[in-house]
């Protein structure tokens, strides 16, 4: 497909040497002035700019820095035309975005050259960006994949949870939605990458691959001795993270796990587990995992008690706000329990 070239210039005898020189090669669309030039880039997108610097009305570093502005046009090459061969105008013309400058008058060949070079140069460097978007996009199903497994390996082992992990990541997607619209720790969230935070979210129980079937799949209630190793899934899930990480030199969704998996069961008044933290001494991630965690316990089916209703469990929730619970967490949790229930729902047939 052939290249299209805007050629930008008050002087009609450039823009007609420009146009012999190239027309050969691309579909060239002479403008005299930027105000023309924007008036048909919503219709035309060229692959390279020539650029006049000297021009009434707009002048060419005015037009730079509108097309640089705007996302729809930041990324043509715009190549600089002008009849001054000043270090400070080219120092200027670089900084707002210019790939080069072309000395006027200019010669023929020397146009179509270095045209034909910026061209090139911009074609490999969206090849190269394509191939990097497509390598992206491999290891992140190749993360989510691996996710997945480590998950599902957990699920597997304990029998009295089917579910857990699908229900408590779509919980916490809903929750974690539900506090920017309300712009709650909206600071700390505008940070994350969601979609890494939410994915990560399913290795929170990953510690309990360390816990004794005897003692994950008991019928029964625990014992206080028993309790207290199933509480240790915290600390493990925390270390068999940490090693991940040092094997891979920190990837952010495993140091999102670490959180989920670390601090999930802390509690808002400093009486939860490993490490005894007090309100927002326990990371965002796990303040709102104890909250996700907890409902679905409540609203789930075990061999040695009955699911809870939505409204009961939500009034258990609230009633340990400010206790078990992140306050102004829990607040939001209760506006989206529609939500909850309809993926709770969903997700359990």
């Amino acid at each position: 497909m052939q290249k299209v070239v805007f050629v930008v210039d008050d002087s009609a005898t450039n823009l007609v040497k420009a146009e012999e020189a190239l027309e050969k090669h691309y579909l060239v669309i002479t403008l005299s002035s930027a105000e023309k030039m924007f008036a048909i880039l919503g219709k035309v997108s060229p692959d390279l700019i020539l650029l006049d610097i000297d021009m009434p009305g707009m002048d060419g570093f005015e037009a730079i820095q509108l097309l640089k502005s705007n996302d729809l046009y930041s990324e043509i090459p715009v190549i600089f035309l002008t009849g001054k061969c000043e270090t400070d105008n080219e120092a200027h013309g670089i900084e707002l975005g210019a790939v080069d400058f072309i000395v006027k008058p200019f010669s023929a060949p020397v146009l179509l050259n270095r045209i034909k070079n910026h061209l090139h140069i911009d074609e490999l460097i969206r090849e190269r960006t394509a191939q990097l978007c497509e390598r992206t996009a491999q290891l992140e199903r190749l993360q989510n994949s691996i996710v997945f497994t480590l998950a599902d390996v957990v699920e597997n082992r304990d029998a009295n949870t089917g579910g857990h992990i699908d229900r408590t990541t779509v919980f916490i997607e809903i929750i974690l939605k539900a506090m920017i619209e309300r712009g709650l720790y909206t600071d700390e969230i505008q940070k994350w990458d969601l979609c890494s935070v939410i994915s990560s979210a399913r290795l929170h129980d990953l510690g309990k691959i360390a816990i004794p079937d005897s003692i994950l799949n008991k019928p029964d209630r625990l014992t206080p001795e028993e309790f207290s190793v199933i509480k240790t899934h915290c600390s493990a899930g925390e270390r068999i993270i940490d090693h991940m990480i040092s094997l891979t030199e920190g990837a952010d969704f495993l140091q999102n796990a670490k959180l989920f998996a670390a601090f999930h069961h802390e509690k808002w008044d400093g009486t939860g587990y490993p490490y005894g933290l007090k309100e927002t001494e326990t990371p965002l991630h796990g303040r709102i995992m104890a909250i996700v965690d907890v409902y679905d316990a409540l609203t789930s089916q075990r061999p040695y008690k009955k699911a809870f209703a939505c409204e009961e469990a939500m009034q258990i929730i609230n009633n340990d706000a400010g206790t078990h619970f992140d306050p102004n967490i829990t607040e939001i949790f209760c506006m989206v329990k529609d939500k909850l229930e309809l993926a709770r729902v969903r997700i359990s047939k």
